[in-house]
């Protein structure tokens, strides 16, 4: 009896509230330091801009140079290589949405904005891509790498590396939450003599369902 009076009680407060709220609908602008939203459902921009900002500083950070050549005043300058970031490869449990052309930008600035690399603007490589009419996967086939390697020259745009990025999820469940691992992995490929270097970063966000939610189920 009990538990049918506090259903009565929970829907009809409920509805009213729904009919209270009923239009309004509105937006705020996040100025920095202001407390950005957090997804309930997956990932959003509080788990992909760190995750971005740790790999590709971990990363660059390995191929910059040593300290010893930028004190020497005598070594001939440094010329950046240049990198042409491939593609973001999904392979979590969800869909990223408009979040994957993000991650593509987010990630190539940061590659610019450090001047280790010079990156292949991605219009040039979407339309080497077509021209060859091959898969970013599909790069790893010698004659397939020789024709996209001539085509970027042609289009006056060589490069010395080939990036991919991926992410990848883990899914850890218990009862109704869950905790979801999320991986970010960079991949450079050396493409003359084929040497690749790898940088991950993590971050693990737990998914809750209310009380509420849970007793409607």
């Amino acid at each position: 009896m009990q538990r049918r009076r506090f259903l009565a009680f929970a829907l009809g407060g409920l509805g009213a509230s729904m009919a209270g709220c009923r239009g309004t609908q509105f937006g705020r602008v996040i100025k920095p330091g202001d407390t950005e939203m957090v997804g309930s459902h997956k990932a959003g921009g509080e788990t992909y801009k760190p995750l971005v900002d740790e790999a590709v500083a971990k990363l660059l950070a390995r191929h910059g140079p040593s300290p010893h050549t930028m004190a020497s005043h005598t070594s001939p300058p440094i010329y950046p290589k240049r990198i042409c970031f491939v593609c973001v490869e999904n392979k979590t449990s969800e869909e990223m949405g408009d979040f994957k052309d993000q991650l593509y930008q987010h990630i190539d600035s940061r590659i610019l904005e450090s001047g280790v690399f010079q990156s292949v603007s991605k219009r040039y490589v979407d339309a080497g891509l077509s021209q060859v009419r091959i898969r970013p996967d599909q790069l790893f086939v010698p004659d397939n790498m020789r024709t996209f390697v001539a085509i970027m020259e042609q289009q006056g745009q060589p490069f010395d590396f080939l990036l991919y990025a991926t992410v990848t999820s883990g899914t850890t469940q218990e009862n109704k939450d869950y905790q979801r691992d999320y991986l970010l992995t960079l991949e450079l490929v050396h493409v003359q003599s084929g040497q690749h270097d790898k940088q991950s970063a993590m971050i693990s966000k737990g998914y809750h369902q209310s009380r509420l939610g849970r007793l409607f189920k």
